[in-house]
């Protein structure tokens, strides 16, 4: 039964590797260059016959653009983010690409952060070269 499951999440993190790879129109031969690996491996991976390690995701991610986190899921390595209904809708739009959703949800967190005061920045950021401390709030 346990190895069931793992050959399903094989097959699962394959098959989302494909998907993002045929969406940057990048072949097998180009995204193996890019991530440092095999042909024959990265075929096996998406496949479903191997299950690549953090490492690899990592470097595969890398070569689609994508991010790690989103591979580290689908692999089961870690468990999805929570998040409100805007993060949710935006992961469940079956209309954008990875790295589309993944801007906007960076954007949407950098509004949430910039929005909930200083308290919830870290000390000493800076935006534009002027550090948290000495940015003038913007009037709405």
């Amino acid at each position: 039964m346990v190895n069931h499951a793992v050959t399903d999440l094989g097959r699962d993190i394959g098959e989302y590797i494909r998907q993002q790879r045929n969406n940057a129109r990048i072949s097998l031969r180009q995204l193996a260059k890019l991530a440092g690996v095999s042909n024959p491996y990265l075929s096996q991976v998406e496949r479903g016959l191997r299950k690549p390690s953090a490492e690899i995701l990592q470097q595969i991610a890398k070569g689609l653009r994508i991010s790690a986190e989103a591979l580290y899921v689908r692999a089961g390595i870690l468990d999805a983010p929570q998040g409100g209904p805007v993060v949710d809708a935006l992961r469940a739009a079956a209309e954008l690409s990875e790295r589309q959703k993944q801007v906007l949800l960076d954007i949407y967190e950098s509004f949430r952060r910039e929005n909930a005061g200083p308290q919830s920045t870290v000390e000493g950021s800076d935006v534009d070269g002027v550090p948290a401390e000495q940015r003038t709030p913007v009037e709405e």
